[in-house]
C-alpha cells in the first residue's frame, strides 16, 4: 500500500481519543502505556507497510494465545522477561549493587503454598523410575558471606518427562511434586532431596511454538532448577541454576542461562541413609548471596499473577 498516515492529525486524534490520553477519568499512567504502545503499533503498521490480513492473523494469535494460557510462557521465549532482567542488572549497577547471586527469569510455573520445612525437604513425592536421586543443597548469606537465618528458600523443578506438578497434562504428578521451600539455620544451610530433572519444551500445538516456528526458532530448554530465595533483611532472589553438561545450556528459548549458574554435579553414594532412591545419587552445591535492600525496601519483589495451593 506504502502509504504513510501516521504523522497525520486524523491518526494523532485517534490515538488520543483511543487512550483517552488528555481524559479526567482513568488511570494516568495505564493511559499513558496505552498511548505510546498503540502508537507504536501504529507507526509500525505504516513503517512495515502491515496489512489488514497480516493485523487480523494477529488478533487471531492473541485470541489462541489466551486459550492457550501462554502468555507468560511466550513472554519468556520473545525474550521479554530476561530484558527485565537486564534492566535490573543495570539499576544495581548504577546504585553500585554488585557481589550477590544472579538473578534469571522466574518463568510461568510457579505455584505458592508449598511446606515450608527447617533447614531439609524431601520434596520427590512420586516415584520416577527415569529419574535417580539429586540432593541440591547450599548456604545462604550476605555480601559480607556471614549465614542468614531464617531465609525461605523455595525450590521447585520439572520431572523426568519435562512436567511440572500442577501443569502436567497427564495429570501424574501430585500436588507440590518436585516443589518446596526450607527455612534456613544459624548456620545459613538449606537442603531438598529430589530428583534428576530434564529440560522441557513449549506444548507442540501451543501458541508460543506456533510463533517459535514463524521466527525459525526451537522451544527447548536446558534442565534446570529454580528458586526464590527471601529474607527480611535482604532483597528477594529469582534465579536457577542450569544442569552442567546439559547440550541446551547455551541454546535456551528463554534466555535465562548465566556463567555462575551452572554448578558442578558430583557422584556420590550413601543416598539411602538419607531417604533417597538408592545409595548412590548426584549431589549440586548451590550457594546463595543475597544483596542488602535499597533505602529499607525491596525493589525485587515482582507482582504477577501466580498459582496458588494450600498445602
Amino acid at each position: 500500500m506504502s502509504v504513510k498516515v501516521f504523522q497525520t492529525k486524523e491518526v494523532q486524534d485517534l490515538l488520543k481519543a483511543a487512550s483517552n490520553l488528555d481524559g479526567s477519568n482513568g488511570n494516568a499512567r495505564f493511559q499513558q502505556i496505552v498511548h505510546r504502545l498503540l502508537g507504536d503499533l501504529f507507526k509500525a503498521i505504516d513503517d512495515l507497510d502491515i496489512t489488514p490480513d497480516e493485523v487480523w492473523a494477529g488478533v487471531n494469535y492473541l485470541n489462541k494465545l489466551g486459550q492457550d494460557g501462554e502468555a507468560a510462557l511466550l513472554a519468556a521465549g520473545v525474550g521479554l522477561e530476561k530484558y527485565l532482567d537486564i534492566r535490573m542488572d543495570a539499576a544495581d549497577k548504577q546504585v553500585g549493587l554488585d557481589g550477590g547471586t544472579p538473578r534469571t527469569i522466574e518463568g510461568p510455573l510457579y505455584v505458592a503454598g508449598a511446606p515450608v520445612r527447617d533447614g531439609v525437604s524431601k520434596i520427590d513425592i512420586n516415584p520416577d523410575a527415569d529419574a535417580g536421586p539429586l540432593v541440591i543443597h547450599g548456604t545462604i548469606t550476605g555480601l559480607d558471606g556471614k549465614p542468614v537465618a531464617d531465609a525461605v528458600v523455595e525450590c521447585w523443578h520439572a520431572n523426568s518427562k519435562g512436567f511440572y506438578s500442577h501443569f502436567d497434562p497427564t495429570g501424574a504428578q501430585s500436588e507440590f511434586n518436585l516443589r518446596g521451600a526450607v527455612k534456613t539455620g544459624a548456620d545459613g544451610k538449606y537442603e531438598f532431596r529430589t530428583l534428576m530433572p530434564v529440560g522441557y519444551g513449549c506444548p507442540p500445538h501451543g501458541a508460543t511454538q506456533q510463533l517459535l516456528n514463524g521466527l525459525g526458532r526451537h522451544g527447548n530448554r536446558p534442565a534446570h532448577v529454580h528458586f526464590f530465595v527471601t529474607d527480611d533483611k535482604h532483597r528477594k532472589l529469582t534465579t536457577q541454576f542450569n544442569i552442567e553438561g546439559d547440550p541446551l545450556i547455551w541454546d535456551d528459548f528463554a534466555y535465562a542461562t548465566r556463567e555462575e549458574l551452572i554448578p558442578g554435579v558430583v557422584e556420590k553414594t550413601g543416598g539411602e541413609a538419607l531417604g533417597l532412591k538408592a545409595d548412590a545419587y548426584k549431589s549440586i552445591q548451590f550457594d546463595v548471596k543475597l544483596t542488602p535492600l535499597v533505602q529499607g525496601k525491596d525493589n525485587q519483589v515482582v507482582n504477577r499473577l501466580r498459582a496458588s495451593v494450600a498445602a
